[in-house]
């Protein structure tokens, strides 16, 4: 295949920017060569609003082509949680012929080297970041998400999950990749010589099992360090957020062909309704890599049955915050109403249990009772989200049936300390848009733990009371133990409080934050610096990202001759 772009053409593109990536997972400081406002967007080759919104338009209604092997016929049945039903048919894939088409462009990509593939994998990310408007209004349209959200946290920040996971897989290689003489002293006989060279092998094809919240945040990770590490990478989304990984597909094809490699290094499977095609690939001989994104009931399956290949997996958790003191109550309050809030808490990270002493707390503002921090939390929510514009923007839209059901449940779980309500859309009229629940809970009757130590996903959240700080840490403990948590969070102005929860956070393995009050959530994670989870807890077995999340995507493999 002949090569449009080549590999000096890719280093003078993208040298610089891998250098600087790899100093940035060196000092874990910010960095990030993605611009994550919208006004950035419109020159050298890049949509601009308009343009991203007439590109994504121009989808619907229509076939997206891709051009891959082993095409057998179309599907699609997307409908926006805005409303509008997406219309476009993407092509379903017969396994039997894409497969042996994806391994058969395997050996070029590995005989390409790490450098080559982390470059081409920069100029794939490059390429999606001009398209970032275009991309925005897919990840709302298939996720809920509004406008902003989905431009940022499905734009710029998960393309820095990508190119971080590039990053990380480019440093791994590059220090197993190497030629060594050996020389073995023998005393008064020739010594033994041998010739060493040491490649980094893929495994095999990887399945990114898509999600529906965050399809592209969740999905670069995996797809990218698969990608880099010489893995041809099969997508399969979910079924009601195809587009932005088709997009996705897309663009990566359009670039490894360009670069004289076979596109079929990443190709889409796109399944008909009901028909689980997850189960069936997890399990075919030929996918040597798993990651997913979901519930934990599958994730559970796949790392029971996946028997054959290496599986990374996000599912569920209980995320905690122990509320003992603060020095900032106003700050905590304002924080913790806009965690609770973001994209309605359809997020991984969102806190969901808030466990407070029943004794009440202290504060910059006085002794706080348990029912006053409650009030006062509900009535800054209240305050966040009482313009219906301002909601909007927040909240998003729901994304199904599922979690509309939980919102509607959760006053008969205990007592609501604050209910939820309906926003209108004006631009969405079928949209679903509801602010958060809060109920209070008694953490010591036993009928209120089925619903506190369970995960319920969506922004329903439980003021858990408790007997003591130290009661709340054991409680903390326990749930992270026994049903893992992506985020951990604690307001504290005690130095022992401060060591307990951070104690166990570090023998239960769980990432910590500790007294939020400005501009920095506890459900957020900024690449190249924060980890996404640890790995060390049953929420999930990897983290987003660090050694371990590319190591085990290859194989150091050894050729020796006598020299």
């Amino acid at each position: 295949m002949t090569a449009a772009l080549t590999t000096d053409q890719l280093t003078e593109r993208h040298a610089a920017t891998l250098d600087a990536a790899l100093d940035a997972i060196r000092t874990r400081a910010y960095w990030s060569p993605h611009p994550e406002h919208p006004k950035a967007y419109g020159e050298n080759g890049s949509l601009d609003a308009a343009a991203g919104r007439a590109a994504f338009e121009a989808l619907r209604g229509r076939r997206f082509e891709l051009d891959q092997p082993g095409t057998d016929g179309w599907t699609g049945s997307e409908v926006s949680p805005y409303g509008p039903r997406l219309g476009i048919e993407y092509p379903h894939a017969d396994i039997a012929v894409l497969l042996p088409a994806m391994r058969t462009a395997m050996r070029p990509w590995r005989e390409a080297g790490p450098r080559t593939r982390a470059l081409v994998c920069l100029e794939i990310l490059k390429r999606i970041n001009s398209r970032t408007h275009e991309l925005a209004h897919a990840v709302m349209h298939t996720s809920g998400q509004a406008f902003m959200m989905a431009f940022q946290a499905g734009g710029p920040h998960a393309q820095d999950r990508g190119l971080e996971a590039v990053t990380y897989a480019y440093a791994a290689q590059a220090e197993a990749e190497r030629t060594a003489e050996w020389v073995k002293p023998q005393g008064k006989r020739e010594p033994l010589k041998m010739a060493k060279e040491f490649t980094a092998a893929a495994r095999g094809i990887a399945l990114v099992i898509g999600c529906n919240t965050f399809p592209t945040w969740n999905g670069y990770p995996g797809l990218f360090a698969s990608l880099a590490t010489g893995n041809p990478v099969l997508v399969k989304p979910h079924p009601r957020a195809v587009l932005p990984l088709a997009l996705t597909v897309r663009i990566a094809r359009e670039v490894l062909g360009e670069a004289g490699f076979s596109p079929d290094l990443v190709a889409l499977a796109a399944e008909r309704d009901g028909e689980g095609i997850a189960r069936t690939l997890a399990v075919h001989p030929d996918v040597r890599i798993i990651d997913y994104t979901g519930s934990t009931a599958f994730g559970d399956w796949l790392e029971a049955n996946a028997r054959q290949a290496q599986v990374y997996t996000e599912k569920a958790g209980v995320n905690t915050i122990v509320v003992d003191s603060t020095a900032d109550y106003r700050g905590m309050l304002s924080n913790l109403a806009f965690s609770l809030s973001l994209y309605s808490g359809q997020m991984c990270t969102t806190p969901q249990n808030l466990l407070i002493p029943r004794g009440g707390i202290a504060t910059d503002a006085g002794h706080k009772t348990y029912d006053e921090v409650v009030a006062d939390l509900a009535t800054a929510v209240e305050k966040l989200l009482g313009d219906d514009d301002r909601a909007n923007a927040l909240l998003g839209a729901i994304v199904n049936d599922q979690v509309k059901e939980r919102i509607d449940a959760a006053g008969r779980i205990g007592e609501l300390a604050l209910a939820s309500r309906t926003v209108a859309n004006p631009d969405f009229p079928d949209a679903t848009v509801r602010t958060p629940v809060v109920v209070k809970l008694d953490g010591a009757k036993p009928d209120a733990e089925a619903a506190y130590f369970s995960e319920c996903f969506g922004p329903v959240s439980f003021a858990v009371a408790v007997d003591s700080t130290a009661d709340a840490v054991d409680l903390l403990r326990r749930t992270i133990r026994e049903k893992g948590a992506m985020t951990v969070g604690a307001y504290t102005t005690s130095a022992e409080a401060e060591q307990l929860v951070e104690q166990a956070c570090l023998d239960e393995s769980a990432q910590l934050s500790l007294n939020l009050t400005g501009g920095v959530y506890v459900n957020q994670t900024a690449a190249f610096s924060d980890y996404h989870g640890t790995g060390g807890n049953p929420s999930a077995n990897a983290a987003l990202c660090d050694g371990a999340f590319v190591a085990g995507r290859f194989r150091v493999v050894e050729v020796r001759r006598e020299a």
